[in-house]
């Protein structure tokens, strides 16, 4: 008996899951929503599949989700396995000629590994670069006034490939490659390919999936995670001078993405399991959500 009233227990629980995420999976059928796939997630196999099952549950429910994947750590890896040197400056690679054409083979390897994991699950997928169909169309970007060589800044973003894609119920995974005027080949930042992307298609969320659990007021002191933010509270955090080296980009990225029109930023550990369906579909979230002054906080508090 005592196992059998456990076990009731545990479906109960399991009933109590799916019905927290009613109202957001009510909220958000439809919408487009942008993943921006990143850091350990993409190395760690059974991480990576976590993810991949992630957003094909978000498509199965009704959301209409676009990968936009990174590759940085691979791209390293090659790179340095065929002789060329690996250089940054101020936190961007230095991407001649040789290193530009080893950084799109990387990523569009990785791009159709991602894509035969979603087919797998019996969601249609498309892996394409920011090229096809004009996606991303760049301007040579400088660091510090440096040339950096093949390194682009997204200048516009052509949408049309993209809502053909999700409107016949396909789920686009872009690599962060763009062209410029020329049609040469640019290697583009995956954080800011994302927020360029999300604010073209207006997407309802933007999801960083990071090594790291969220913003923190303190970076040292792991107990003042921020669950929430407005955008003046983004602005605010980033002019006290207390954000971190890498999270400064990101969070700038984020709060540029609100004020271009997505309704939430999210920033994720996309270590932990499942961490999108957590965020997205319970109560309180994991990480660090950004909103605008209109969208409610903890959506589901008063429903439960």
């Amino acid at each position: 008996m005592g196992i059998i009233m456990e076990t009731m227990e545990n479906w109960l629980q399991k009933a109590g899951v799916l019905i927290e995420a009613l109202p957001y999976i009510q909220r958000f059928h439809g919408k487009t929503i942008v993943v921006k796939y990143g850091g350990s997630a993409m190395v760690d196999h059974q991480l990576k599949k976590n993810v991949i099952r992630d957003v094909a549950l978000l498509k199965l429910v009704g959301f209409r989700p676009i990968i936009v994947h990174g590759g940085g750590k691979e791209i390293t890896k090659w790179v340095n396995k065929i002789g060329l040197e690996t250089n940054f400056v101020n936190g961007l690679r230095v991407t001649d000629k040789a290193t530009m054409e080893a950084a799109e083979m990387v990523l569009n390897k990785i791009n159709k590994g991602l894509v035969s994991m979603m087919e797998k699950l019996g969601v249609r997928a498309v892996g394409i670069s920011g090229k096809d169909g004009s996606v991303l169309r760049v301007d040579k970007k400088l660091s510090g006034g440096k040339d950096i060589g093949y390194v682009g800044e997204v200048k516009k973003v052509n949408t049309e490939l993209l809502n053909i894609l999700l409107d016949n119920d396909v789920v686009p995974v872009i690599c962060p490659i763009g062209s410029d005027d020329e049609y040469h080949s640019y290697n583009v930042n995956a954080d800011d390919a994302a927020c360029a992307i999300a604010s073209a298609v207006g997407a309802a969320k933007l999801a960083f999936l990071t090594d790291i659990e969220g913003v923190y007021r303190d970076p040292l002191d792991k107990s003042t995670l921020i669950s929430e933010m407005s955008i003046p509270e983004a602005e605010e955090f980033l002019a006290s001078g207390n954000v971190g080296g890498g999270m400064l980009p990101k969070l700038q990225n984020c709060i540029d993405a609100m004020k271009a029109g997505v309704s939430r930023v999210h920033i994720l550990d996309g270590r932990i399991e499942h961490c999108l369906l957590l965020e997205f579909f319970t109560n309180r979230g994991i990480g660090t959500a950004i909103m605008g002054d209109q969208e409610e906080r903890y959506y589901n508090e008063d429903n439960e």
